[in-house]
């Protein structure tokens, strides 16, 4: 799995149409390039591919009076629609991930209806919790890790680490079930992309040839 996908879907899907830097703008201000591979390169791939995939609609806006070459703008399609709340949903039961997926899902987990919500991370709690005891049938905590020498750290981490994780997740689903956060069809949703005229303070600044597209 990979988190670049739903975050691209995702961040044109907030803005309804957008342009490749606009996208990448938002991952930068999301701090996305730190947690996963939404990289400048990778975002403009991911934009070209989907919209030949069909799950983007590119339209090609004539260039400003200053000059300069045309801009893409993307429009998320309904297949896209599609395959962005698939991964959404995959990506929020996910437990035996790298931290990239679960980390996008987390922002734009409000796109789907509260209970929806609930329902997906108690099946993630539920995974992470088959998944301890087959481990733990070959593997006794309690014992501690040297019963394996020190292969047994590697039993450790992750044992510890799935136990970290779905105490995590019950938190989680205490502050949903509590009311926190604005999901589908409760109101106004919070937002989280800059507007047009306003300065990312997280912007990279680095320069990239898809910057221009």
């Amino acid at each position: 799995m990979s988190a670049i996908r739903l975050l691209v879907l995702g961040a044109v899907r907030q803005h309804g149409r957008a342009h490749g830097y606009q996208v990448r703008n938002d991952l930068e201000y999301w701090g996305a390039h730190e947690w996963s591979n939404a990289k400048p390169g990778s975002i403009y791939h991911a934009l070209k591919q989907m919209a030949k995939q069909g799950l983007l609609l590119a339209h090609e806006i004539a260039p400003s009076t200053a000059g300069g070459p045309p801009r893409t703008e993307y429009e998320i399609t309904e297949a896209g629609t599609g395959e962005y709340l698939t991964l959404l949903r995959n990506y929020l039961t996910a437990y035996d991930q790298k931290p990239d997926v679960l980390t996008a899902a987390l922002g734009f987990m409000v796109d789907l209806d509260r209970e929806e919500v609930l329902e997906l991370l108690e099946e993630r709690v539920r995974a992470i919790e088959e998944w301890r005891k087959g481990v733990t049938e070959y593997y006794t905590p309690e014992e501690g890790p040297e019963q394996l020498g020190h292969i047994g750290e590697i039993m450790n981490f992750w044992v510890t680490s799935a136990d970290t994780g779905a105490q995590w997740t019950r938190g989680l689903i205490e502050r949903i079930r509590g009311g926190a956060y604005v999901f589908s069809g409760e109101g106004d949703p919070f937002v989280g992309v800059l507007a047009d005229d306003d300065e990312n303070p997280y912007a990279t600044g680095e320069s990239h040839p898809g910057d221009a597209g």
